[in-house]
């Protein structure tokens, strides 16, 4: 554990014991607002190229963690997937997105040269860098304040079935 004193704010950081473990860092100042940090790795399994929505793995933590009000991050580690903020309500708007995504960057090109690894390789780090590694969100009333038809997606873009971890972490705020 690790005491600081910082411009009338005493700060309380406590290590995690494993990647499991929660970190928790509590502020505590004049007024009664307090801080608390968790984390946690998601693994999300994927059957190949497409949209996960995971927004209820999501909730789910944050309800574990007895999160009321807060931000939530969240981070992709991996360079041929991505995170997405968009339409949950209505598949044709996920089959649009899968489409658009193979239409702005198509496999098989013969101008790319990473192709080690299969011909969707190349075309699935372009995607990538079109879309998000790493997301922030509100958290409001124990759950992600997304809007009415939001949800969070791991974007896969490669054929194969993969596991994927995306970090989350929840910085939660009580009075």
């Amino acid at each position: 554990m690790i005491d600081q004193a910082t411009q009338g704010c005493k700060i309380t950081i406590t290590k995690p014991k494993s990647d499991l473990s929660i970190m928790g860092i509590i502020i505590h100042s004049k007024g009664t607002a307090h801080m608390n940090w968790f984390s946690k790795t998601l693994m999300i399994e994927t059957v190949g190229q497409g949209f996960n929505d995971f927004t209820a793995l999501i909730n789910t933590q944050i309800r574990q963690w007895n999160v009321q009000t807060g931000i939530a991050y969240l981070f992709v580690q991996h360079t041929s997937a991505s995170l997405v903020i968009n339409e949950n309500y209505d598949s044709s708007a996920q089959r649009d997105m899968e489409e658009f995504l193979a239409h702005i960057a198509p496999e098989g090109q013969n101008w790319y040269q990473h192709t080690l690894e299969g011909l969707d390789d190349s075309p699935a780090h372009m995607r990538s860098i079109l879309t998000n590694t790493s997301l922030t969100i509100p958290v409001d009333s124990g759950k992600l304040n997304l809007g009415t038809w939001q949800g969070v997606y791991l974007a896969e873009h490669r054929r194969g079935k993969h596991q994927r971890r995306v970090l989350l972490r929840v910085l939660s705020v009580t009075d």
